[in-house]
This record gives C-alpha cells, sequence and structure tokens, in this order.
C-alpha cells in the first residue's frame, strides 16, 4: 500500500530529524545518513527508532541503488 504524497512530504527521521527515502518497492522508509531502516505496516510508517534497523554496508549498497523518494519537503 503507498503512502499518501500530503504524508510523503511530512515524514521526517524521528532520530535526525532529517529527509528520509520511500522506497515504495521494499515498503520502507530509509535514512541513508545512519543508515537506519524504518518499515510500513499496512500503509502506516513505523517511526520509531527502537523499532528501526541499521543496515550493514552490503544492504545500504543494495538500498542506494533503488528508486526512492525524498520525504520532508513540506
Amino acid at each position: 500500500m503507498a503512502l499518501a504524497p500530503q504524508l510523503i512530504d511530512l515524514i521526517v527521521c524521528p532520530d535526525d530529524k532529517g529527509e528520509l527515502w520511500y522506497v515504495e518497492g521494499e515498503e520502507i522508509l530509509y535514512n541513508p545518513r545512519m543508515r537506519r531502516k524504518y518499515r510500513i505496516e499496512e500503509g502506516i510508517p513505523v517511526l520509531l527508532v527502537e523499532e528501526s534497523e541499521i543496515v550493514d554496508e552490503a544492504e545500504d549498497a543494495r538500498l542506494r541503488a533503488l528508486p526512492h523518494t525524498a520525504t520532508g519537503k513540506g
């Protein structure tokens, strides 16, 4: 389930308050600065730092190569 454009414009990382990358095909929001991945469950972002996942270098490279939309523009 895709996130609403209005929501994409508002979402920022709860940790560093910067933009996230919305990777629709993976149903995640990704912070490339911190290599932190937030899941999206049934169209609802789970933006809890303690529920996020820190990814390794290989996963970071894979995620950076995927198409994404930057969040937090609103």
